[in-house]
């Protein structure tokens, strides 16, 4: 049919038009993309329409523009937000497009952040050690269309940090080195020097762009990245994203520190912010995050948790949502009166701007509903005295209010859990292939396909648990790490596994836990990790503890086969996994004492990682890295060398900057944690 073969030729033209620049010579200022606001299109030939969202919160509209697509023409409507684009001879890209393969080229779009260290006050008190994108937190919200090319130039002015930026959830496929994650995919940006991300919005929906950088994004180095695309439900217009985060009033770098004792203690946060305000302690009055609608709307919100420690419950008074996407994945909506959210997970929600008026619940006839964040019984980590208010924000139906809501919130679960498995069902739909599982040995896994038995790698079951690492000899020896297995993850700043990719053995502090040989191409990988809640006789160099991790991957999406609360299932064989479009995204959450069975497809060369999204226990090196198709991704480097010359000329200016040592904070340790 021509609309495969016009698909096949947007995706095999791919390479031909990602280009590589060097970095930009542009000063420090913010070079942004142009807005333009809601106007009649003049007569074109080629797509030219503004986003869905309509204005943002400054009343500036985002444009989409496909030059490239010559007689194809927008089919976004209020009423049907599934098809996006439709060609002349009757292809479109739509809500059931398969979007890890097929996608529009867009245009480029090219924006400059500026890392800088600078005061935060977000909810009354100062962090003087904070790190900010441009100026400002969050930082500036990053706009695409599906297909676009994204260029965003990173200059780094601290003085004591290197830094790196990664994009969260999105794919980089054949861009591994743009994944933005030193000691893996380059050498941190030193101060002084600037790096240029390239890469391809192949995905659409929400999500976050942060720093890799040991502990800063916690330190304010975060930001939204939307990119438009279908919807698979009607909404009439948008807000700007939400982001939700723990907060600290001091630097999560010295926070770290108690971390680093003998008999280390955990560290804990101060407050919640929503958008960068918040109110610490519940002091009142105080800023506080704000929305506006107009009664019986439809508005699209982009909900997002950027936390350090904290899984949220996000919820407002007396309204019902139709979630539609999880993380990059459009599913079938479905109706809820409140979300949880792990860290770094993201939902597309569409709120009903009718608030609903019960007797147990009566609609608040001035039109102001308290904005919930309800941190998750045993999934949060407050300093003592201090756990923050949940009413951290205000829905207003008339913007010129200044009362306080006198809502109050359902009666609903506080559990640290993922959103209900049964409910996440994909619009795309992927069918695996079917395995089954033995672990009854608890040294390894056994994944069988049932037409044609196999076993998988024995590590491709990891129970994650605590591990000595006595081999630092700057660090506590009896300090205890988070480890998916024997060894936590230590990178070298200088020396990334991007500079390594010819070994054919490693050293154990690069973590490369999980090789995917380039024969698996295109063959379904399958992980099952355990949260075992005690000690185990089969491991007694370990230490284990009733611990949720929300797990992120790199590089993949995968589908959640099986999610459970009792680890022995693996054992017992009391396990159903799901094969037949199962849910899938890029962070899910591995209960306190459960399990997770996850499969991603091999069709994306490079060196993942996959760890927890607990900044804590990432510093403390739970994380693995995935090496996908070693030699296919090494023929992909050497058939373009501007992209290797680039992580040279970065690796050497690090380098530069790191020897001279009154440039470091500590002479003495300038490297205390696994670098991520």
């Amino acid at each position: 049919m021509w609309i495969t073969d016009a698909c096949k030729a947007v995706v095999l033209s791919f390479v031909a038009v990602f280009h590589y620049p060097s970095v930009s010579d542009d000063g420090p200022h913010q070079d942004v993309m142009t807005f333009t606001h809601g106007h009649s299109t003049p007569e074109i030939d080629y797509p030219y329409f503004d986003s869905p969202s309509g204005p943002d919160q400054d009343g500036k509209v985002f444009t989409c523009n496909y030059t490239d697509l010559k007689g194809w023409k927008p089919c976004t409507t209020k009423d049907d937000r599934s098809c996006w684009l439709k060609g002349p001879y009757k292809q479109n890209f739509t809500i059931n497009t398969d979007y890890e393969n097929f996608w529009p080229i867009g245009i480029t779009r090219e924006y400059h952040l500026n890392v800088t260290d600078q005061s935060i006050n977000g909810d009354g008190v100062d962090n003087p050690f904070g790190k900010v994108f441009n100026g400002k937190y969050p930082g500036p919200w990053i706009q695409a269309c599906w297909g676009d090319l994204i260029k965003v130039t990173v200059h780094n002015h601290l003085k004591y940090n290197g830094t790196t930026i990664h994009w969260h959830g999105l794919r980089q496929l054949e861009t591994f080195e743009m994944d933005g994650v030193n000691g893996v995919t380059q050498c941190p940006i030193a101060p002084g020097d600037s790096y240029t991300y390239t890469f391809r919005a192949v995905q659409y929906g929400t999500s976050w762009y942060h720093s890799h950088y040991s502990l800063q994004y916690a330190d304010g180095l975060a930001g939204p990245i939307t990119i438009y695309g279908p919807s698979s439900a009607p909404f009439d217009e948008g807000r700007n994203p939400i982001l939700i985060t723990d907060w600290s009033h001091r630097s999560a770098f010295q926070s770290w520190q108690r971390e680093l004792v003998p008999n280390p203690t955990r560290p804990m946060m101060n407050g919640v912010l929503i958008n960068g305000v918040g109110n610490f302690a519940g002091s009142f009055p105080r800023e506080r995050f704000n929305m506006t609608v107009d009664k019986g709307k439809k508005y699209v919100l982009r909900v997002i948790n950027t936390s350090v420690d904290t899984t949220w419950i996000f919820s407002i008074d007396n309204h019902n949502f139709t979630v539609m996407s999880t993380d990059f994945v459009p599913i079938h909506p479905y109706s809820v009166s409140h979300l949880v959210l792990g860290i770094g997970q993201r939902y597309h929600i569409v709120l009903d701007a009718t608030p609903t008026n019960t007797t147990k619940m009566p609609a608040n006839p001035d039109g102001n509903y308290w904005v919930r964040t309800v941190g998750a019984t045993g999934c949060k980590g407050f300093e003592p005295g201090n756990e923050p208010d949940e009413r951290q924000g205000i829905l207003r139906y008339n913007a010129s209010s200044k009362l306080v809501p006198t809502t109050f919130r359902e009666n609903y679960s506080l559990e640290c859990r993922d959103e209900a498995y049964d409910r996440l069902s994909p619009v795309y739909e992927w069918n695996v292939d079917k395995v089954k599982i033995n672990c009854k040995s608890r040294s390894h896994s056994t994944l069988h396909h049932l037409s044609n038995p196999v076993v998988l790698d024995t590590k491709s079951q990891f129970d994650i648990g605590l591990s000595k690492f006595a081999h630092r000899p700057e660090l506590m020896d009896n300090f205890t790490w988070w480890a998916f297995g024997e060894n936590p993850l230590w990178l070298n700043f200088s020396n990334p596994t991007i500079l390594n990719l010819k070994n054919t053995t490693w050293d154990p502090d690069y973590a490369v836990d999980l090789v995917v040989p380039d024969d698996k191409k295109d063959k379904w990988v399958y992980i099952a990790i355990t949260a075992p809640p005690a000690p185990m006789k089969t491991k007694p160099n370990r230490a284990f503890a009733p611990v949720a991790h929300p797990l992120h991957l790199h590089g993949h999406d995968f589908a959640l086969l099986a999610q459970g609360t009792n680890f022995t299932d693996l054992d017992t064989g009391n396990v159903t996994l799901k094969f037949n479009n199962p849910p899938r995204r890029d962070v899910a959450l591995l209960p306190a004492g459960g399990y997770l069975v996850v499969a991603f497809k091999a069709d994306n060369p490079g060196s993942w990682l996959f760890h927890c999204h607990i900044a804590w226990h990432a510093s403390s090196g739970l994380a693995i890295q995935i090496l996908e198709q070693q030699k296919l991704l090494n023929r992909i480097l050497d058939q373009y060398p501007e992209k290797m010359k680039e992580v040279n000329r970065v690796c050497d200016n690090w380098n530069k900057w790191f020897k001279n040592d009154t440039n470091h904070w500590n002479a003495h340790i300038f490297q205390d944690d696994s670098g991520i």
